[in-house]
């Protein structure tokens, strides 16, 4: 694992809205998440069920097609969000990468090696060997602490069942403390109802690590983010970690969940036999819906959703482009779009910004 930190901060790009003949100006930030989709370098491991990601394997993963996954990922995360913010995500959450040099290779090349991205990787004890991380730009954040929670599983047979960790980072987003969460809950595989006890078990993990904060820090601002196998209505977000879709007549104690209301409308991540569903997720404590615009707040959420990564044509039509389809190699993006939300508050005067 390593961490990167730079001690300076730079001035956040504004926006601009108008009101009543006055312009007021705000500071923003994008915070982002993706599902890339196995990231996997061309390397077999010998500790780790990747052989299908590899030159000799059933993908026939090569350098080649290695490379332009490098080019395609880091294309997108160059331009989530940039529609408002004129430039690429403050924090970003991923999953689905293998290790370290992957993330590294990505944040080296040309689209982003200029963005002065920071990394915190922990290698999880999944099979596949995936992991989660998360990406900050170093003029924006400083972390202050890190910390990889291991989730505890067993199969039907009373064998242990590895997956992904829930990595939780705090520090300082400009001034202000954060605490952010990346997840990768268990997949659906064998079924939604008999894997739905993981991922129940995924959202408790969740909410303790989220109680564990307030205890420090009652007034602490948590944005967890992740794929989390399931939609914003599923038990996981409503019951367990009682997700509200509203923001009316929310509690201290609540957790805000502004995808709940784009599921509603339709809205998806990811599709699977004609149905949408909406398992990348951003949920928040409710202290992010403020009045208080000295301090950042909640703008908006969204999909993030450019022709590009839309596959064009055939029964996959309007799907995400992903890297494989039907056992075939079509150099897409992924199967999952990514995710974003935008922090605002208030800036004293109008500023051109910088990355």
């Amino acid at each position: 694992m390593r961490i990167f930190i730079a001690l300076f901060f730079a001035i956040s790009p504004v926006v601009i809205f108008a009101q009543n003949s006055n312009k007021k100006t705000y500071q923003i930030r994008t915070v982002a998440f993706y599902n890339v989709e196995n990231l996997f370098d061309t390397h077999n491991d010998t500790l780790t069920y990747d052989d299908d990601r590899t030159p000799e394997g059933k993908d026939n993963w090569t350098l080649e097609r290695y490379q332009k996954k490098i080019e395609t990922i880091s294309k997108v995360l160059l331009e989530i969000g940039a529609e408002k913010r004129k430039a690429s995500p403050d924090i970003i959450g991923l999953c689905e990468v293998e290790n370290q040099q992957v993330i590294e290779d990505l944040l080296h090349h040309k689209n982003l090696e200029d963005k002065n991205y920071g990394v915190i990787h922990f290698d999880s004890p999944d099979e596949r060997g995936i992991d989660v991380a998360l990406l900050y730009k170093k003029h924006a954040f400083i972390p202050n602490s890190f910390k990889s929670h291991r989730l505890l599983l067993s199969n039907s047979e009373g064998f242990r069942d590895y997956t992904r960790d829930q990595l939780v980072v705090g520090g300082f987003l400009d001034n202000e403390q954060f605490y952010f969460i990346v997840n990768h809950w268990p997949s659906r595989s064998g079924g939604e109802a008999r894997s739905k006890p993981n991922r129940i078990e995924a959202a408790k993990l969740n909410k303790r690590i989220i109680d564990s904060i307030n205890k420090i820090d009652v007034a602490a601002k948590i944005i967890s983010m992740g794929d989390l196998n399931d939609d914003p209505t599923s038990d996981s977000l409503k019951k367990i970690l009682k997700t509200k879709g509203k923001t009316k007549n929310l509690e201290p104690t609540d957790l805000y969940n502004p995808m709940e209301r784009l599921f509603k409308k339709g809205i998806g991540s990811l599709a699977y036999r004609d149905k949408w569903n909406l398992f990348d997720q951003l949920f928040f404590t409710s202290n992010l819906i403020s009045k208080n615009k000295e301090q950042y707040t909640f703008w908006k959420a969204a999909v993030f959703t450019p022709s590009y990564l839309l596959d064009p044509s055939g029964k996959y039509k309007g799907y995400p482009l992903r890297t494989y389809a039907g056992g075939s190699y079509i150099g897409g993006y992924s199967d999952h779009f990514p995710v974003f939300l935008y922090l605002i508050k208030a800036s004293p005067s109008p500023s051109k910004g910088g990355e």
